[in-house]
């Protein structure tokens, strides 16, 4: 693979700045995925994390100037032709696991609400029953067992209303990472919830800014 930049419309990567030379830099990369950057004579020299460079092995991450002032990374020119459907393929398994744990969310807090809301009920119920009916000649013990009765539904709709009200909370944050994660892997855009599938079908970004390909032709 070679990428030729520089200002000529017939680069590869084409840069339109005063301080870039015509035929400024080839970016080539091996068959074993080694990327050099070779300056091609330009006039105001090419730059790699700051450091004037004739031919120098580089990484994706490393920063480059051409000329004075544009700066860009590696992986940049790599994505000369705007093809970021590796990375939006990997955005699939984010939606996937984002729609799978907030059912989770849901269904185990509404199991646990449930729970909450029977368990006292039926515990306390049970034994209020069988105090009233040890107690059925003792006054006492016959309304201490009435009122645990009677207060038995009122403290499971309390722990059941305790239990609910994590739910929100719990998918706010869960809703927040997404938010942070299920973007456009060039621009950054928040993707919404739209499903992975729906999304690849537009076959690109819509911000007119960025256009990023999100399906290979």
């Amino acid at each position: 693979m070679k990428i030729k930049i520089g200002k000529a419309t017939d680069n590869n990567f084409v840069i339109n700045d005063p301080q870039v030379s015509r035929y400024h830099a080839l970016l080539s990369q091996d068959d074993k995925g080694d990327l050099l950057l070779e300056d091609l004579g330009s006039t105001n020299g090419t730059f790699v994390n700051d450091c004037q460079i004739i031919k120098k092995s580089v990484s994706v991450a490393d920063k480059v100037t051409f000329g004075t002032k544009y700066t860009l990374t590696v992986n940049d020119i790599l994505k000369h032709d705007n093809d970021y459907s590796d990375e939006f393929l990997c955005l699939k398994s984010v939606y996937d696991e984002y729609i799978k744990e907030k059912i989770r969310i849901q269904s185990s807090n509404q199991f646990k609400t449930r729970l909450f809301q029977s368990l006292p009920f039926a515990v306390i119920g049970v034994i209020g029953i069988v105090l009233g009916f040890m107690g059925h000649t003792n006054n006492s013990i016959f309304i201490f067992s009435f009122i645990l009765a009677v207060c038995a539904p009122t403290i499971g709709i309390y722990f059941g209303a305790r239990q609910a009200a994590k739910i929100p909370a719990q998918l706010q944050h869960h809703a927040n990472q997404f938010k942070i994660d299920y973007v456009c892997p060039k621009c950054g855009t928040f993707l919404g919830e739209i499903p992975w599938e729906s999304l690849s079908n537009k076959k690109q970004c819509p911000i007119s800014s960025c256009r990023a390909k999100w399906i290979r032709s």
